[in-house]
Parts: C-alpha cells; sequence; structure tokens
C-alpha cells in the first residue's frame, strides 16, 4: 500500500470527534485492556480506540479510516490466543463491547446476537427460551460472540454440534470502506449464489467487522453421564470414541489427557486422584443417552482391554471434580511458562504424532517438559511446552520449538490453528497447512473487499 499523503494524527482524531464524540477515546484514557489480548504479546496502545454504540457508528468510523488510510483493528473480548487483537500505534482499535443484546425466536429456534455479546449471555438467553447454544468454552463470560465468529471458535462440544462457522446461519458486516452486508438470513435452507458470510467467519477481521449474527440454537441437553477412564494406548481411546457412539450414545464431549498432563493436573489439585495418575492415556467423556447402554459398551471395553479403570460420575459435584482436572489450562499462566499448541490431525495419526513430537522436542532440548492433552474426537491436539524447564526461556527458543512442531504437523498435512485462529503469532507458519495457490486466492480476496489494506492489517497473512 503506498500512500502520498494523510492527515496528521491530531487531525484524523479530530475528525473522529466530529463525526463520533464520546464514542472515540484517545491517549492515556485508553483502557489497558486494549492493548493486547491473553497472550500479553506485544502490547501497544493504540492512537485512538472507538467504541461504537450502532452499526451506523461502524460503518462511519470504517469509513473515515479508509478514505484516511487509517489501520483498524476489531476488538472482542481481548481472549484471543494468537495475537489477532492486539493493536499498532498508528492504528484504530475498534471496540465492539457496547454492541450488546439478544433475541431469541422460539418458532424457528434461531438467536439474533450482537457482536459485543457474551456467549455467557448468549447461552443463558437460549436457556431461558427452552434451548441451548451448544458452542461453549473456558472463556464464555469474557469472549464477545463477534470473536467468536471471527475466530470460528470451537470448544469442548465440536464433537457434536460442530464449530461455530455450522451455528452460523445469518450475520451483519460493515465492509472497509464503510457499506452495510445485510446477510442476516434466519433460514436453515437457503441456496440463493455465493454463501459471503463464509468469507467473514474465522477470518479474524481481516476482510469486515461483523455486527450482528444469527445463530442456530440446539435442543436442552438430556440426562448426561460423565465417564472419566484410564487407557492402554491411544487406539484404544480410538476404540472407545467409535464403540460409545455405536451404542447410540450422543457424545458432548470426548477429551483426552496424556499421562503428563492427568498427572500434573492432579498433582496441583492434591488429594487422591480418582484413578491413579500412572496409566498411559486418560478420556474424560460426556454422554447423552441412557445410562444402561453407556455401562454396557464400558464393560465391554474393560473386557476387551482397552479401558483399564473407570470412574462414572455419581452427582453433578462429582462431574465438575473430573471436570477440574481437564480444566488445569486455566492454571497454565500463572504456574507455567507456557508456548500453547492448537493443532489438528488426523484422528488416526494423533497417537503417532504426540510420540514424535515429544522425541524430536526431548531429543533437541534434552529435559523440556511436554504435556499433550485435546478433543480428538474433531481432531484437535493441545501440546503444551513449558518453556520453564528450557535453558533459555527467550523468543528465539521458543520461535526455534514452533518452527519443529509446525514443520511436524505440516508433515502430516495437518492444520497449524485448530480453533484459535492466526492472528500474528502464527501467520510465517501458515504455509505448513495452506498450499500457496490457496494463499494465492486468500490474498485477492482480501485486496477485494479491503483494497487499502485498512482491516487487522499483519494478522493471518503476511
Amino acid at each position: 500500500m503506498t500512500v502520498t499523503s494523510t492527515p496528521s494524527d491530531e487531525a484524523f482524531i479530530a475528525t473522529l470527534h466530529e463525526a463520533l464524540g464520546d464514542a472515540v477515546i484517545t491517549r492515556e484514557a485508553i483502557p489497558e485492556r486494549h492493548f493486547s489480548d491473553w497472550t500479553r504479546h506485544a502490547p501497544c496502545r493504540p492512537l485512538a480506540l472507538v467504541r461504537p454504540r450502532t452499526t451506523e457508528e461502524v460503518a462511519a468510523t470504517l469509513r473515515l479510516c479508509h478514505e484516511h488510510y487509517r489501520a483498524v483493528v476489531p476488538q472482542g473480548g481481548m481472549t484471543g490466543l494468537a495475537g489477532g487483537a492486539v493493536p499498532r500505534a498508528d492504528s484504530i482499535a475498534l471496540s465492539l463491547e457496547r454492541l450488546r443484546g439478544v433475541v431469541v425466536d422460539r418458532d424457528g429456534a434461531t438467536v439474533s446476537a450482537w457482536a459485543g455479546t457474551s456467549l455467557e449471555d448468549v447461552q443463558q438467553a437460549a436457556e431461558r427460551a427452552g434451548f441451548r447454544y451448544p458452542i461453549d468454552f473456558g472463556a464464555r463470560g469474557s469472549c464477545q460472540i463477534g470473536g467468536t465468529l471471527a475466530t470460528n471458535a470451537g470448544g469442548h462440544g465440536v464433537i457434536r454440534h460442530g464449530m461455530t462457522r455450522q451455528r452460523v446461519l445469518g450475520l451483519e458486516v460493515v465492509l472497509a470502506d464503510g457499506r452495510v452486508l445485510d446477510l442476516m438470513n434466519p433460514m436453515l435452507k437457503n441456496n440463493t449464489g455465493y454463501d459471503l458470510k463464509q468469507c467473514f467467519i474465522g477470518a479474524e477481521g481481516t476482510l469486515g467487522v461483523i455486527t450482528r449474527a444469527v445463530l442456530a440454537l440446539a435442543p436442552p441437553a438430556q440426562q448426561t453421564h460423565t465417564l472419566l477412564c484410564a487407557l492402554r494406548d491411544y487406539p484404544a481411546a480410538v476404540a472407545l470414541l467409535h464403540r460409545l457412539r455405536g451404542a447410540g450414545l450422543a457424545l458432548e464431549a470426548f477429551e483426552t489427557m496424556w499421562q503428563d498432563f492427568y498427572a500434573m493436573s492432579c498433582d496441583w489439585h492434591g488429594g487422591t486422584p480418582p484413578l491413579p495418575a500412572a496409566h498411559p492415556l486418560y478420556v474424560l467423556c460426556e454422554a447423552e443417552g441412557d445410562a444402561a447402554r453407556l455401562e454396557e459398551a464400558l464393560e465391554t471395553a474393560i473386557a476387551e482391554g482397552e479401558v483399564l479403570d473407570a470412574v462414572l460420575a455419581a452427582s453433578t459435584a462429582q462431574a465438575r471434580q473430573l471436570w477440574a482436572i481437564r480444566e488445569a489450562t486455566a492454571a497454565f499462566p500463572t504456574r507455567l511458562s507456557p508456548l500453547n499448541f492448537d493443532i489438528s490431525l488426523p484422528i488416526g495419526e494423533i497417537g503417532a504424532f504426540v510420540t514424535t513430537a515429544t522425541a524430536a522436542l526431548e531429543a533437541r532440548w534434552p529435559g523440556v517438559r511436554i504435556v499433550n492433552f485435546g478433543h480428538i474426537g474433531d481432531g484437535n491436539l493441545h501440546l503444551t511446552v513449558d518453556c520453564h524447564s528450557l535453558d533459555a526461556d527467550a523468543p528465539s527458543v521458543r520461535h526455534e520449538l514452533e518452527a519443529e512442531v509446525y514443520r511436524l504437523v505440516g508433515e502430516r498435512r495437518g492444520s497449524i490453528s485448530a480453533e484459535h485462529g492466526i492472528g500474528l503469532l502464527k501467520r510465517e507458519f501458515l504455509h505448513h497447512s495452506v498450499a500457496p495457490e490457496a494463499l494465492a486466492v486468500m490474498r485477492a480476496l482480501k485486496a477485494t473487499l479491503d483494497p487499502h489494506g485498512i482491516l487487522n492489517p499483519g494478522k493471518l497473512l503476511t
């Protein structure tokens, strides 16, 4: 992008103030939470923060920024893990936090939500109406619907309900030049040409700013059963996955924890673990359906030697205790110096990948501490390296670790980002998962929808 002249920073801020009034915040008045996301990567105060209250104000902001070649960084709840909402010093941070509100259509089993509405608020509105919005993960109270759409968020329930993309019926999107696309379709069936909304889901705000969405709801959950199993190896986990599905059970979650993760989490929680921490692999499963079918499938798995030991939660409180083991990730930032990998691989290859990656990292960095866990029912593995265990916890070492892991992912034709997006932190490794021809098409789409390159520059694409 070549710009011959632009107004001074002060003149442009004055223009924003004139158009948007007190929606514009500058200098020291900008809250620090807008400087970076949960990664705390490269925190930076933007030139200005704009907090619009309406779609029209979003459009006005983008129109002015487009006319004056000013970078815009859309921001949601700032819970991202890829640096996708980190501003630049010369950019305008566009926070959607004031765009809030939910309307449930009981007849259509849908919810219309503004982008700044929290995921938890959408879930609660759906429950009050007798439904549920099944996209769920730990940041539910902080993240915003717009952010979940921009990153195509996943979570625990993907195995049954799909990623965020699968729940979206319609969108309202503001383009870089301020035009508003009304794609707020509430129908499940709609074959009227290009499905334009898909261009913006998972695009991390680089093609347009999502302001509203129509989301498909699911029926309320029936009786669920929480089961923790110890297994002999990874193939046994895959066998258990298919066995439970074959028994007619609807799996809401199928969380896999390798021994390294399970032992660490149990140690952090203290007390006696629900199962001994010496087994190779553990699965935390949540299934909806007849309890007798679950028990019968479990008995068969034990008889076949796939499951070595098991605990079936007898109460909601016990189920929460079992889930607390899996949710030890919330303590990673305070107990570890974590380098987190969020990758996808063919389900049958995940076990071999863990073995190969562990061996490769330990050979290059002796004594490195690695923990593995994930949602293997949807092919998602989370591998975390504790950089405290390395002789040098430096950016150069972290970069070498990333390069090695993503190289191994690329060799297996996996995805370097399963559910957290690309942002700033993974863009240089995108070629491991996206072919040159596809990258060229992505760049062409970016140039068409954002010809001045103002939308979240430097994110996703290099």
